[in-house]
């Protein structure tokens, strides 16, 4: 049997696979990066499990998130939005969507792709943790308050430092599987 992070050991199948196959595996691709960045920014206040169950259906209501699409949205659409109860029906975080995916294009027009733009505050690779209890896992560190202090400059909400250490673990710029996960090794093996 494998051992898990105790936060997906006895969660749902959807959490547990969340957790085996995608949780801290590096994300080098803008589309999904922006994706990732969105979805956190919708969590705030929720749980993660409410936003993986909703996450065909915000694919789907943003186009999947096609940064350029979602920039031109208008106030039409941010009322189908706010109807659809397949997403978050908050109307800050939907108009937080529209206004960070103007940003990210300023960003990658400014850094080439915004991959390059974000890993940098990872050093460029994952930082690989050995953690032995979630309990030791910060809520944030010095590294995502400088990434939330960057993002916020460049315009973008709900990109609190919190958030930013939440998408830095999901994206993979930091492995917080605990040491008696599989996936740690798995991880940090990738990336010796």
């Amino acid at each position: 049997m494998k051992r898990r992070c105790a936060w997906s050991a006895n969660a749902s199948p959807l959490d547990r696979k969340y957790h085996d196959r995608e949780w801290g595996v590096p994300v080098h691709d803008d589309r999904k990066l922006f994706e990732l960045l969105i979805l956190e920014g919708a969590q705030a206040g929720l749980s993660w499990s409410t936003i993986l169950k909703k996450r065909k259906n915000y694919r789907k209501a943003y186009g999947n998130f096609d940064a350029r699409k979602i920039a031109r949205y208008s106030a039409a659409k941010v009322r189908r939005l706010l109807k659809d109860p397949g997403i978050v029906r908050n109307r800050l975080k939907v108009r937080a969507s529209i206004q960070n995916a103007k940003a990210f294009l300023e960003i990658q027009k400014e850094f080439g792709g915004f991959n390059r733009y974000i890993w940098q505050f990872a050093g460029g690779k994952p930082l690989q943790n050995r953690r032995r209890s979630m309990q030791q896992v910060p809520a944030r560190t010095r590294k995502s308050d400088a990434m939330s202090q960057d993002l916020k400059r460049r315009g973008f909400k709900f990109a609190g430092s919190t958030i930013c250490y939440a998408f830095m673990q999901a994206v993979g710029m930091v492995n917080d599987h605990t040491l008696n996960c599989f996936r740690h090794r798995q991880l940090a093996g990738k990336h010796k």
